[in-house]
């Protein structure tokens, strides 16, 4: 069973992804050659219209082929991609990317609906008096009697508005940031009173056994309202998973982050089968709920990493449409197919990379 909802997490948001790309080329009048799940051999395959659907063995990807993407023969056909306008050809290009932002936020809704959104709410602030019920070991000791968000003003209730200058509006946001950055330096925080006042305060954080912590606690998960707070959770939920890919991104470039913590398909499927199995022990619609977010996880990844301005991938594409664009002339079909082979190239190889690490990091860690 868990092998099955990990093939279908894959198999979701790739299907939206290559939807997206082909809703838009239909609308355009582009005729698409095959609308084809996962890679190598067909398993499964079937003709409507002018179009082939193919369901093939590996199911790590997909494609929407278009008429004259694959050959120069069929450039000027009326309904081929490259006879389009460059914007028609840009939002086709684009739309794969938005479709998975679309799915992050369609699927955000039915877990926000079931379990709530943790905005970024003050529950409680840390103080000598209150330290001892939060059940933390050795409370006394914890904070060395310094208690920083009391220090800095913070009251219960207060809405934190911007960690360093940068929106917040998940409580999670907090949480990372203190994971990454926290090394003791002083955090400018803006934050927002239940009676509306907005104030500015520096926040200098306390050194625990936990790493460096500023004392407070979310003031929880918090169910919807009513249907325009569940759209605006639900945007804020998506908003939040593209910013973790984005951090994420810059942790690896930067090389904050060492290879056995970056993890690929057989990473992620592992996450999943351990986190499918301990969500089955509570109830089904937990174990759907847990398949869910994972979808919206890797659906808003997917968006994120498919802007990327490499050859190959959605954003590389936009890129000499962009080009052309400014120009107002194509980049040359052969050069454009050879940047786009070796940033292919290079991603099937950062792609090996990432399983021979994946391999080594589940089965030999």
């Amino acid at each position: 069973m868990n092998i099955i909802l990990i093939i279908l997490v894959f198999g979701v948001i790739i299907f939206f992804h290559e939807l997206g790309h082909f809703i838009v080329a239909k609308i355009n009048h582009i005729t698409v050659k095959e609308f084809s799940m996962g890679f190598g051999p067909k398993l499964f395959q079937f003709h409507k219209k002018e179009t082939q659907y193919t369901l093939r063995l590996i199911p790590l990807g997909g494609y929407c082929m278009m008429l004259s993407e694959d050959d120069e023969e069929n450039e000027n056909d009326e309904n081929s991609f490259e006879k389009k306008s460059i914007w028609a050809r840009m939002a086709v290009v684009l739309a794969g990317p938005a479709m998975n932002f679309v799915i992050a936020f369609l699927f955000s809704m039915v877990i926000i609906h079931f379990c709530g959104s943790d905005p970024a709410i003050i529950g409680a602030v840390y103080n000598k008096d209150n330290i001892e019920k939060y059940q933390i070991e050795n409370a006394e000791e914890y904070f060395n009697g310094v208690y920083p968000a009391e220090e800095a003003g913070i009251s219960d209730g207060d809405q934190v508005l911007k960690i360093e200058g940068s929106t917040v509006k998940n409580f999670r946001e907090l949480q990372i940031y203190l994971q990454i950055y926290g090394d003791g330096s002083p955090i400018d925080l803006t934050l927002e009173k239940e009676d509306g006042t907005v104030y500015d305060t520096t926040v200098h954080p306390a050194k625990t056994p936990d790493g460096y912590k500023i004392g407070i606690m979310s003031v929880g998960y918090q169910l919807p309202k009513n249907f325009g707070e569940l759209c605006k959770y639900s945007a804020y939920e998506t908003r939040y998973w593209v910013k973790a890919t984005f951090l994420s991104l810059k942790l690896i470039v930067t090389r904050q982050v060492s290879s056995d913590e970056v993890s690929g398909p057989v990473g992620v499927a592992k996450n999943m089968n351990d986190t499918f199995n301990e969500a089955a022990k509570s109830s089904v619609l937990d174990l759907f709920l847990n398949w869910m977010n994972y979808i919206v996880l890797l659906s808003a990844n997917l968006g994120v990493m498919n802007l990327l301005p490499i050859p190959g991938l959605d954003g590389g594409r936009f890129i000499f449409l962009l080009i052309e664009a400014v120009t107002r002339k194509k980049v040359p079909k052969d050069k454009e197919n050879i940047v786009t082979l070796i940033g292919f190239v290079l991603v099937m190889l950062l792609m090996v990379v990432i399983l021979f690490n994946d391999i080594k990091n589940v089965f030999f860690h």
